[in-house]
């Protein structure tokens, strides 16, 4: 900047001499000589001539000395901004698990005097981050700059220009990219071993007579902690997402994970991406099934779906949820109703996942178990159809209203080897939930489910078929129904207590023998057939913590009761009839900061 100064300055005073030529110059031709005016006008016209080049040099130079002035001074603001301007760390953020109207509030959603309200709106479970790449020191370049870019039409925000001292999203290509992610420590206290780790097999409740009723259990888990990322951009009016969330929750190899090592297994738990134009949409991946209700609309973002507040991993009993790959078509007709389908990936469900029982397979159709029929051992290896279509239309008249009606559909085959027949049999069911504030900060929510052929849905509580003996097939009926409330007491704290339950009906038939009994819920089941599962649950949510540039530090508590009753149990025996336990959960999480820019 000092060469700068320099050279302008010498500039300056060669000016000054030359500017005083002309009048000297200009002097009347008598007074040069003796010489006569015909001798003297030559000289004259050719100083002229020098002087009025000069003139054109020196105003040449000026626009120039202008110029370097006017870099000089922006390079001068730009070198006097302070370094935390210049270069911020990486930072990224997810929302709490309780989601929903009603969950904490996102700690980007808080507007401050660096962060607007604008620029970090409520995003539901999702996460962002700040600038991440600290800008190089500015140097003088003698090398020609790039003209700047222009600024893009207001539709896209990920290629105006950026808002506040640190953006809370990183720029990729025209796109705008957040990291998701929370980490969470959940302690879990259960007054029977039920080994099933921090979620609970609602359909596997240990019996008060059995052995693991005789222990109690606590455990330590970091495996709720999430992470994974969103990014959005607009095209031509066409808006775009994808979405990816991994959690902890998979199974590995190992069998030491409590002895020295703890490294749980990455799972993905959602994977996809929307396309959005108008008053059409597109989704197509792994997403929440369309057959979880929502909170709002029918969106896959986590925030904007009802899989309750509770801190258990497998949320309640008597929710329908899946999270699985497929498609679906969307129509807003307005912004109060939508309509959407989807076809969703199939499965031919009998039974054994979340501690659901299995129904009794005919003596000579055993084999089919694993192989045509899942029970809860296969990995997209049974044979299908074609994919689970969902319906579902919402109605969201205010946002303190929504009400959605969902039905579906589902077909189911298999070959018996022993007489070379194939056997087709369909079932389906519908979705009817509500979600309404009743008085501020207080909101109504019911999820209730019915059906033939949808226990997969249903946390795979129920089994989906029974087998007859000649290998036709027949749908076993469940239900299921979630309802409660969440309060908001103050804007740090939040209440929630829930009723969860579930019914498997009776599906029986003969053996090839003809007198031994077979299917779901026949006298003398085993106890493992269920027939009704219940949960009272309650707890809160407190944010101990926040702030927009930090991130959020909350502690939840939950008190869960579950308890089932199966179809058959031995008379007299102890224990036999019923089963139940309690548990309290306790968790503590970091969200990080930051979010998602409006569009």
């Amino acid at each position: 900047m000092t060469r700068f100064q320099d050279r302008s300055g010498r500039i300056l005073i060669a000016a000054l001499l030359i500017g005083a030529m002309p009048g000297w110059a200009a002097e009347p031709a008598g007074a040069a000589s003796d010489k006569g005016a015909a001798t003297a006008a030559a000289p004259a016209a050719s100083n002229i001539s020098e002087i009025e080049q000069l003139k054109q040099m020196l105003l040449d130079q000026q626009r120039q000395i202008n110029e370097l002035r006017r870099q000089l001074s922006e390079r001068q603001k730009e070198t006097d901004q302070p370094a935390s301007a210049q270069a911020t760390p990486i930072n990224a953020a997810t929302s709490a698990s309780a989601v929903g109207p009603l969950a904490p509030t996102p700690v980007a959603a808080t507007p401050t005097a660096e962060a607007p309200a604008s620029v970090f709106p409520s995003a539901g479970q999702v996460a962002s981050t700040r600038a991440m790449i600290p800008r190089a020191a500015v140097l003088p370049d003698p090398l020609p700059q790039a003209a700047p870019a222009k600024p893009a039409a207001a539709s896209n925000p990920c290629e105006a220009a950026p808002e506040g001292q640190s953006p809370a999203f990183i720029r990729l290509g025209s796109t705008c990219l957040i990291p998701i992610g929370f980490m969470d420590l959940t302690a879990v206290w259960r007054d029977k071993n039920a080994a099933s780790s921090i979620g609970t097999n609602f359909g596997s409740v240990p019996y008060n007579n059995g052995v693991n009723a005789k222990n109690s259990e606590f455990r330590f888990s970091p495996q709720n902690s999430r992470i994974g990322f969103r990014f959005d951009g607009d095209w031509k009016g066409t808006h775009f997402i994808g979405y990816n969330e991994f959690d902890f929750l998979g199974t590995g190899g190992g069998s030491n994970y409590t002895v020295t090592n703890g490294a749980f297994v990455p799972r993905i738990r959602l994977f996809w991406v929307d396309v959005r134009k108008g008053k059409t949409e597109f989704l197509a991946g792994q997403s929440w099934s369309m057959f979880t209700p929502n909170r709002t609309g029918i969106s896959a973002f986590p925030g904007d779906l009802f899989y309750s507040q509770v801190i258990d991993v497998n949320y309640m009993l008597g929710l329908t949820w899946t999270r699985q790959p497929g498609m679906r078509f969307l129509y807003h007709p307005n912004n109060k109703v939508t309509f959407g389908f989807s076809a969703e990936n199939p499965d031919q469900y009998i039974g054994g996942s979340g501690g659901g029982g299995n129904p009794t397979l005919p003596s000579a159709l055993t084999s089919l178990s694993g192989s045509q029929l899942d029970a809860g051992n296969l990995v997209l290896a049974a044979p299908t159809v074609h994919p689970d279509f969902i319906a579902k239309v919402a109605f969201d008249p205010s946002s303190r209203l929504h009400f959605e009606v969902g039905g579906i559909e589902r077909t189911f085959r298999d070959y018996n080897p022993n007489t070379q027949k194939h056997f087709t049999s369909s079932g389906g069911g519908i979705l009817v939930a509500l979600n309404a504030e009743i008085f501020k900060n207080f909101r109504f929510v019911t999820t209730n489910s019915w059906g033939a052929g949808i226990g997969r849905y249903m946390f795979g509580l129920a089994p989906d078929l029974i087998l007859r003996s000649d290998g036709s097939m027949s749908m076993v009926h469940s239900a299921g129904t979630v309802t409660g409330f969440e309060a908001r007491v103050r804007p740090s704290l939040l209440l929630y207590a829930y009723y969860g339950g579930g019914y498997v009906g009776r599906n029986t038939a003969l053996d090839a023998n003809g007198t031994t009994l077979i299917g779901y819920g026949y006298q003398g089941a085993p106890n493992g057939q269920n027939r009704a599962m219940q949960e009272l649950t309650f707890g809160f949510n407190r944010t101990l913590w926040a702030n927009p540039r930090y991130g959020a530090i909350n502690a939840m508590g939950q008190y869960e009761y579950a308890m089932r009753s199966p179809w058959s149990y031995v008379a007299n025996q102890a224990g036999g009839k019923g089963a139940h336990d309690n548990t309290i959960y306790f968790n503590l999480r970091y969200t990080l900061p930051g979010g998602m820019p409006r569009f």
